[in-house]
């Protein structure tokens, strides 16, 4: 498993909510205005790397709304792009687990109870508690707050170590990752469980919490399968894209292949692109924690190419969406593609693949391919409810 970098070097256009355009502002911080690859003028923030961790704190307190990059060559930054496109699922998965298990809170036995007996102080989604306060509350029942964590970790620790089909180092991550999802919990949630430790209907609160974190510990996965997906489509781009520049510079003299793979062509003709300010421009888009009830959890990620076949384009991205594949193993496909299909295909062939990961895991997945009107921009937007 490669190392994650501890800085994205990507040009990187953050587009942010009214939350995030209200800190900035109140920071004394000047916004830039830009135009994304739709054409649209927004203000935000333009970097030319961007540190995982503060693009994560930033998604996590709900500032960002759409993340967008735009090359004309994708292959030399493989490893960031399938990071941070990963980093924005695992994000994305972490605000929608907090909110579930506040709902869940809410509207268990513990918090009814409650209600009833202290109907002048009831705690529902409206109530709100000064942040230091929490913070003090929960640092002063800091070693209850331990012991519940234990209580809820043991159990899916255990099934961690136990999976055979896991080398250490993911078993590490699995252990990790079960940490992260419980620590970006919110304090009021915390104070809560600590709140009503030990009373009537309290072990099915925590069993709650412990069952929801398995259940999104397995949609997890779909990170993985997402990254790999953006960057198969990021990379048929780019082929595509170079093999229609280098008909234009060597009018038909060269070998399709030679563009791909050999290094003095492939270095022309990315030149040339960049030149022309060809690029390729992939987006996500995240659904905010204020919207309406069920596009919270909304991740919209979107491909924007110049494509002069849209109408071949989108028969061949419709063909390999529907393709049944599940007498294959992708690795089955890839053997089978010739060495120019598999180059510039089996992105395509994995969308059926990854369609078939969500369904799994109960994740909404949707795969369209439009045009823009009045353009030659071809748009492959993926639409994952988590």
């Amino acid at each position: 498993m490669q190392e994650r970098k501890a800085v994205l070097d990507l040009p990187i256009k953050i587009v942010l909510t009214e939350e995030g355009t209200s800190f900035f502002i109140r920071k004394g911080k000047s916004l830039q205005k830009f135009k994304l690859a739709d054409n649209v003028e927004e203000y935000g923030i333009v970097l030319d790397s961007v540190s995982p961790p503060s693009l994560q704190r930033m998604m996590l307190v709900d500032y960002i709304s759409k993340v967008e990059i735009s090359k004309s060559e994708f292959l030399s930054s493989r490893l960031e792009i399938m990071d941070l496109s990963k980093l924005i699922v695992y994000s994305v998965l972490y605000r929608q687990y907090d909110s579930y298990i506040f709902s869940r809170v809410l509207a268990s036995d513990v918090i009814k109870k409650w209600n009833r007996l202290n109907p002048a102080n009831i705690i529902d989604a409206r109530t709100r508690i000064n942040d230091s306060y929490l913070q003090s509350v929960v640092k002063d029942k800091e070693k209850d707050l331990q012991e519940i964590r234990q209580q809820i970790l043991t159990p899916m620790h255990a099934f961690i170590s136990k999976n055979a089909s896991l080398l250490p180092e993911e078993k590490n991550v699995q252990l990790l990752l079960s940490e992260k999802f419980l620590n970006n919990l919110r304090p009021f949630t915390w104070f809560i469980v600590a709140k009503f430790k030990g009373s009537d209907g309290y072990d099915q609160l925590l069993k709650d919490i412990r069952t929801s974190l398995a259940e999104y510990m397995e949609k997890s996965k779909i990170a993985e399968f997402v990254s790999l997906m953006v960057m198969e489509l990021a990379m048929n781009a780019e082929n595509s894209n170079m093999k229609r520049e280098a008909k234009s510079i060597f009018k038909g003299t060269v070998d399709m292949n030679a563009v791909l793979f050999d290094q003095n062509i492939r270095k022309q003709v990315l030149e040339s692109l960049a030149k022309r300010d060809d690029l390729v421009y992939l987006s996500w888009k995240i659904g905010s924690r204020n919207a309406s009830i069920g596009t919270q959890g909304r991740l919209q990620v979107t491909l924007y190419n110049r494509e002069s076949e849209y109408r071949n384009a989108k028969e061949a991205f419709d063909e390999k969406k529907n393709a049944d594949l599940r007498k294959k193993s992708l690795i089955d496909f890839y053997r089978e593609l010739s060495a120019d299909e598999a180059n510039t295909e089996l992105g395509l062939y994995y969308l059926s693949y990854l369609s078939e990961a969500c369904e799994k895991v109960n994740i909404k997945f949707e795969a369209l391919v439009n045009q823009i009107p009045g353009s030659d921009l071809t748009v492959i937007t993926l639409s994952l409810s988590l």
